[in-house]
């Protein structure tokens, strides 16, 4: 999947993100996921942070929601296709005109931007019930920051669903890979009180260069250039997980229509 057939497709991406949203809704593990549990870690960040001041309370609102971003990525948008093979509808989907990876990718773009209602939550408790007054200082910045977020999301979501799906394997790590993520990527503390040999592992991660983003445009701590620079690497991350994707589900529709042994294995 490239760029260009998102933008032809986007009328079939919008509707998968609605309908999507609409399913979701009714499922109490992704509320969870969305919802409750980042609430949960920002209930206790700031209630161990409370005299620290609203520069760190404002870092916790947006780590609590980028933990929800990446729990709704890992097992959300990493189940979409999971989702379809197990209702029986995998090799209907791929039998109609719409490109899959178009479908998949509205699916992911409603896991993620749903997603975004978790660091609301967190600004509401921080306002509400810790009393703070939280603002964010660049307030553009902030917002391209999260519309390339979600773009990268969504990108290495495609990934994780066709690997989850080929790979059984793979999948069985899918609950080991949230809370280190939340460490290696800086949502809730800065790598710098990491070991040094993990660094090299948080340069990879497209969540580490959302967190360096989003946390420094509303703090407005961090230096342009840095911003700047989190926002390439995260749209180079995109630009190379949209190739990497289109490579995997090529290859996992091979499966479906040629071999007929994905839903198999």
């Amino acid at each position: 999947m490239n760029i260009r057939n998102i933008i032809k497709y986007w009328r079939v991406t919008l509707t998968v993100a609605e309908m999507t949203v609409r399913h979701q809704l009714n499922d109490s593990f992704i509320v969870f996921a969305v919802l409750i549990q980042p609430m949960l870690i920002a209930i206790l960040a700031l209630f161990m942070l409370k005299e620290k001041g609203t520069d760190y309370a404002m870092f916790v609102v947006v780590g609590s929601g980028l933990t929800g971003l990446w729990s709704s990525l890992l097992f959300v948008s990493g189940n979409s296709i999971n989702v379809e093979r197990w209702s029986g509808t995998l090799e209907t989907l791929v039998g109609v005109p719409t490109p899959f990876e178009v479908i998949v990718f509205g699916k992911n773009l409603a896991s993620v931007a749903q997603s975004l209602l978790s660091m609301v939550v967190s600004y509401a408790l921080a306002a509400l019930f810790f009393g703070y007054s939280l603002h964010v200082d660049q307030p553009l910045m902030f917002i391209a920051s999260v519309l390339l977020t979600v773009f990268a999301f969504v990108s290495f979501g495609l990934i994780i669903a066709p690997i989850f799906v080929m790979y059984r394997g793979v999948q069985q790590w899918q609950n080991a890979l949230e809370f280190p993520v939340y460490i290696l990527a800086g949502f809730l503390f800065p790598i710098a009180l990491l070991p040094f040999w993990t660094v090299p592992i948080s340069y990879v991660l497209p969540p580490y260069w959302a967190a360096i983003a989003l946390h420094g445009t509303t703090t407005g701590a961090a230096p342009l250039e840095e911003t700047f620079f989190a926002w390439g690497l995260m749209l180079v991350f995109s630009i190379v997980d949209l190739f990497i994707a289109s490579r995997l589900f090529k290859f996992m529709l091979y499966k479906v229509r040629v071999d007929a042994t994905l839903d198999t294995e």
